[in-house]
């Protein structure tokens, strides 16, 4: 499949309704690539010849289930830098103001079989009372439900946890850059962070590091939370060393709203648990938005889960312990 026909089936998986040539390539446009409509039929045809695309007779076409899976597969080199991409564009878009808790902030969402709904109440009390959470707000939406832009499949649950990229907006809005560099595991001995164990590089990568983790069972937040020590998620950032009195203030700031996250902020032009930073930079520390599916899939109990997935009012959120 080449770049073109990418680019078309990026377009379709956007869509809810089916659309025709014309529209595509309009949108093709912003995307940089300049076709006729007439090109853009013809590699729509092959498309439709490889059933990764539908067609309605003259109203347009839709993309297939299997175009959808051909498109998380194919030209990698086209995704990476992808999960970079979206954490700045996400930073921009967030719309959460500080101090009156309004707008919109960043939800990763996870789904889980229903019938597990109530252990998992039980398994994330300790985990949403411990400091390796980014608020102590969540939502749980039933099958047929929305959160967002995602809809909760049937016989599932649908868990959103604030992302810790929602972080980067409220640094942006007070007008203190940021860089996010990489996802990790950090080492928990003491209660204390001691360590990364593992990163991956948010600009080289095409997945979210965090769920990559999860998923290959690196994580122990339970043994974090319950004991003292253990693995749980976080992601490094990087700050200008003249932002560092400010960054301070409002960390405490977001604490006394609610919204926690910070684990530790660095000293300038020095490591920040082993891991060196920029010149003339500070490392900054924040908590895994998906530590509580961490402990979720820690405990035998599977998660489908997408990292910064949509926006989502922070007003619409509950806090956790009522939903107990």
């Amino acid at each position: 499949m080449n770049k073109t026909m990418f680019a078309i089936l990026k377009i379709l998986d956007k869509q809810s309704d089916v659309i025709g040539s014309t529209e595509i390539s309009k949108q093709l446009k912003l995307h940089g690539v300049d076709l006729t409509e007439r090109t853009v039929r013809y590699h729509m045809k092959i498309l439709d010849e490889r059933g990764l695309t539908k067609v309605f007779a003259k109203e347009g076409r839709r993309i297939t289930q299997k175009g959808r899976e051909e498109l998380s597969q194919s030209l990698v080199s086209e995704k990476l830098g992808f999960v970079i991409s979206r954490i700045e564009t996400l930073s921009y878009l967030t719309t959460f103001n500080i101090d009156t808790q309004e707008g919109d902030i960043i939800l990763n969402i996870s789904f889980c079989n229903e019938k597990d709904l109530k252990k998992i109440l039980k398994l994330l009390t300790p985990v949403f009372r411990s400091p390796f959470v980014m608020s102590n707000r969540i939502v749980i939406a039933r099958e047929g439900e929305r959160i967002g832009s995602a809809t909760v499949p049937e016989g599932k649950i649908g868990i959103g946890t604030v992302c810790s990229v929602t972080i980067n907006s409220i640094f942006l809005k007070a007008g203190i850059p940021v860089t996010s560099k990489f996802g990790g595991v950090v080492e928990i001995v003491d209660r204390k962070p001691e360590r990364f164990i593992s990163l991956i590089s948010y600009a080289g990568s095409s997945l979210d590091p965090l769920e990559v983790f999860i998923k290959s069972k690196m994580t122990d937040v339970l043994g974090a939370v319950k004991n003292g020590s253990g693995k749980v998620l976080a992601s490094l950032r990087e700050i200008p060393v003249v932002c560092l009195n400010e960054a301070k203030i409002l960390a405490e700031k977001m604490a006394d709203k609610g919204i926690g996250g910070i684990l530790l902020v660095g000293s300038p032009n020095k490591p920040i648990l082993e891991v060196p930073v920029g010149m003339d930079k500070v490392g900054v520390v924040i908590v895994g938005g998906l530590n509580p599916i961490g402990a979720i899939e820690e405990s035998g109990i599977p998660t489908e889960s997408k990292a910064m997935s949509t926006l989502y009012s922070y007003l619409k959120l509950k806090v956790f312990n009522e939903l107990v």
